[in-house]
């Protein structure tokens, strides 16, 4: 299941996508979401489905790959299905049996919210795939850069960020080795009830929050050695500027987003 979590994950290939400036595809990101809730038709969630599947023929990255990463996710979506189908009031009423009772407005409430769930997940994740932490930071300290004025602290807000995406990966592949060591001395995470498995997980869990803290303080060392004092008086290797590829996407998404617009108009 570890290997199934894509967030955080860098995929590194030569494509257009990975060569957008990470501003444009930061912003980007946040226009699908918004374009994500501006569906109200499955006409409109199969459009989405075609532009996301689109994107990752263009970035290269295997569509499979994005479906891998909903995996872990699977019970959060199944059980955002299940709350809006039965707790959903409607009064079309498709199924009524005993305390059971399945709507047409709670059915299409359960589909909206987990479509669009999915497709957070999808289009997040196609995000951290095609831009590298350190672009990543780059671009989201700039986009904050007007909040110095009233003395945000936008260079340390995105230094933590990206600290964090990098370390999913490397959390991610301990947690892996510390279990199969756990495993291979008998300890068994699967079976018995949910008080069982909770209590098993703490030979999971001590070892792993050690490394963590471990890793915190070598980074922090060294950091410190480097003369790191924040992002004041910082200059960067690359110097992002907006190129004409990055206008073509905001116009691409301008067009989705206006046929989203057009189909909740006409449907």
């Amino acid at each position: 299941m570890l290997k199934n979590i894509t967030l955080g994950q860098y995929y590194p290939v030569d494509s257009l996508i990975h060569r957008l400036d990470p501003r444009i595809k930061l912003i980007l990101t946040i226009a699908f979401i918004v374009a994500v809730f501006m569906v109200h038709t499955l006409a409109g969630y199969a459009v989405i489905f075609a532009f996301v599947f689109w994107l990752s023929r263009l970035a290269k990255v295997p569509f499979r790959m994005l479906l891998r990463g909903l995996k872990p996710l699977r019970f959060i979506v199944i059980l955002t299905f299940l709350l809006n189908l039965f707790f959903t009031p409607g009064e079309k009423v498709l199924v009524e049996f005993w305390i059971i009772r399945i709507t047409e407005e709670s059915l299409l409430q359960a589909v909206h919210y987990s479509l669009r769930l999915i497709f957070l997940v999808l289009g997040t994740s196609l995000l951290t795939l095609t831009t590298s932490p350190v672009s990543l930071s780059d671009a989201i300290e700039i986009l904050l850069t007007p909040l110095k004025k009233i003395r945000f602290p936008a260079h340390e807000l995105a230094m933590m960020m990206t600290i964090a995406l990098r370390f999913i990966p490397t959390l991610l592949e301990e947690t892996d080795k510390i279990m199969k060591a756990q495993m291979a001395r008998g300890a068994d995470f699967e079976s018995g009830n949910l008080f069982n498995r909770a209590r098993a997980m703490v030979p999971l869990l001590v070892p792993l929050f050690v490394s963590a803290f471990r890793r915190a303080g070598d980074l922090a060392m060294a950091m410190e050695s480097r003369c790191y004092h924040g992002g004041e008086g910082r200059t960067r290797l690359r110097v992002l500027k907006i190129q004409n590829n990055d206008w073509a996407a905001c116009g691409i998404m301008v067009l989705l987003i206006g046929l989203i617009v057009l189909e909740g108009i006409l449907l």
